[in-house]
């Protein structure tokens, strides 16, 4: 499986920044040989045929008795209808159960989820309670009304992610081909891309939003990097889950995680820099005189830079999961979505627990 070449766009009219962009050109290079993800075969799955049934055998004269040992061995067909009748009977029955398993995870999620909201909902009360104004904080009512759509279509995103979480967690336990597995890999990945294309919309709307991770829960800002996950950090948490690996693997994964270390730090410096800017340009002039209309609108020319470094953060996030998928078997690529997904199920599920924690009384 090959991948795309990597290509971090740097920030148009700053001139400022492309010194530091340009160290990100040196990440690209580990990936200019790879081609992109495969598609999967397409699946045909062969189904058989139901008997034909038999005509009724309509005799003349006076019908005849017979016993039931008698009867299967003259209609062996009856007794293949019968056991197949049986054996399908006994496969609806395991689905039902394993829908209702499903059922019970999901709505175990939705309590999860039901309590996140809830904590939101505290802390919304606390800024009311308290009279933070929403404009203060920096929040027009066009952009609320955009990152409340972020926010009930990251909901649903999420939801998503914990039913292919589980799938993948049922299908790994069972047996399945390398078919239908390259399926849930690449369903997962892709619904991973979408997310990355929903906050590229939501930036634009308001980074500092984005940047900020209020999006997420308090556990899983707590590892915010540039309004996501560091992937160098993630590769060394999930590098456990994909043994056994063949030496080549191992080379090419700490490969991977030295040039996304490389391009994260080109990244950061150049966020870096776009703070000691934008401090200056906040500080321009002399303060305490009260007017200060030049010095916001030069700040905010500044700040279009910073969306930019939002969408590079996110394409490096991109780039490491396609080049994972490149180096990785199916079933290693599985695994390693199955422990990904887990473990931002643990980070909110920790979220949750400390937020409804039992405090001692003051």
């Amino acid at each position: 499986m090959n991948t795309t070449s990597t290509h971090f766009v740097p920030p148009r009219r700053f001139e400022i920044y492309e010194t530091t962009l340009s160290q990100v050109s040196m990440w690209e290079e580990s990936f200019k040989n790879n081609g992109g993800i495969y598609a999967p075969n397409s699946i045909i799955i062969p189904t058989n045929g139901k008997p034909d049934s038999l005509s009724e055998d309509t005799s003349h004269g006076t019908p005849h008795k017979f016993d039931q040992e008698a009867s299967t061995s003259r209609h062996p067909d009856k007794t293949q209808r019968r056991l197949a009748q049986n054996r399908e009977a006994a496969r609806k029955s395991r689905l039902r159960k394993k829908a209702y398993v499903q059922q019970l995870e999901t709505s175990r999620l939705k309590l999860i989820h039901l309590e996140q909201e809830l904590d939101r909902a505290r802390q919304q009360g606390f800024y009311e309670g308290n009279r933070v104004d929403t404009n203060a904080l920096g929040f027009s009512d066009k952009m609320s009304s955009g990152i409340v759509a972020f926010e009930m279509e990251y909901g649903h995103w999420v939801e998503e992610q914990n039913r292919q979480i589980s799938e993948l967690r049922t299908v790994l336990h069972g047996q399945v081909s390398d078919v239908e597995l390259r399926l849930l890999v690449d369903n997962a990945m892709k619904h991973y891309f979408q997310l990355f294309r929903m906050k590229s919309a939501a930036a634009k709307i308001d980074v500092f939003y984005i940047m900020s991770g209020m999006w997420k829960t308090s556990a899983e800002r707590f590892f915010l990097w540039i309004g996501g996950f560091r992937p160098s950090e993630l590769l060394k948490v999930l590098l456990p889950h994909f043994d056994p690996l063949m030496d080549q693997q191992v080379l090419d994964v700490c490969n991977l995680r030295q040039s996304c270390q490389q391009a994260e730090d080109a990244v950061s410096q150049g966020m870096e820099k776009l703070q000691h800017t934008l401090a200056e340009s906040v500080a321009a002039g002399n303060l305490g005189e009260g007017s200060y209309i030049p010095q916001i609108a030069c700040a905010m020319e500044r700040l279009e830079a910073l969306v930019s470094f939002v969408n590079q953060a996110d394409h490096l996030r991109h780039e490491t999961l396609q080049q994972m998928h490149r180096i990785l078997t199916t079933r290693q690529a599985a695994r390693g979505l199955l422990a990904l997904g887990e473990y931002f199920q643990r980070l909110r599920d920790l979220s949750s627990s400390w937020a409804t924690r039992q405090r001692e009384p003051t």
